[in-house]
């Protein structure tokens, strides 16, 4: 993405800065409790179904919510780099079969 002054790298670095002013401006200007949809699936049953027991328990109960931040990012992280080198795997194949060079 070439701009008017040259710097082909320019227009990327806007762009990653409008993605981190969408990101952040919201949880900087709203002012409210984040939770998680866990816990609102969770109000919403008993409030429809008071009596409602789970088919199942978890297998691992995380000792606090950091922990089980820190879990759900990792599993998060994982999954998109699995999502990333099936991509790149494809995107190899196409250009070896077609003769280009990666860039």
């Amino acid at each position: 993405m070439a701009t008017k002054s040259g710097n082909p790298h320019q227009g990327n670095w806007l762009l990653v800065l409008a993605v981190v002013l969408l990101s952040a401006l919201p949880l900087l200007l709203v002012d409210s409790e984040f939770a998680g949809t866990d816990d609102q699936g969770t109000e919403a049953i008993t409030a429809i179904r008071p009596g409602y027991e789970p088919w199942f328990n978890p297998v691992l109960e995380p000792a606090s919510d950091g922990i089980e931040s820190v879990l759900f990012a990792a599993q998060a992280a994982i999954g998109g780099g699995v999502v990333g080198l099936v991509i790149g795997i494809y995107r190899g194949r196409s250009q070896a079969h077609s003769g280009r060079r990666p860039h």
